[in-house]
């Protein structure tokens, strides 16, 4: 297992530039669905005060997108 340990020089190094804008491309893109999470809620909590079953229905189906991924 030592074997292991002592090869790390071996191993490809990280661009540190690259793992950092891909987390916070990662961080932005949960943000934003997040938000529209939120909105599309509020939608369906609107949708069901006024009684309109059609953007309910509409709504509902792309909550279930922003559920499922």
């Amino acid at each position: 297992m030592g074997k292991f340990l002592r090869s790390t020089s071996q191993q490809p190094k990280v661009d540190t530039e690259t793992v950092n804008s891909l987390y916070v491309e990662m961080v932005l893109d949960k943000v934003s669905r997040d938000y529209r999470k939120d909105q599309i809620l509020k939608e369906i909590d609107r949708s069901l005060k006024d009684r309109n079953k059609q953007e309910f229905l509409r709504l509902t189906e792309e909550l279930k997108s922003y559920i499922t991924t």
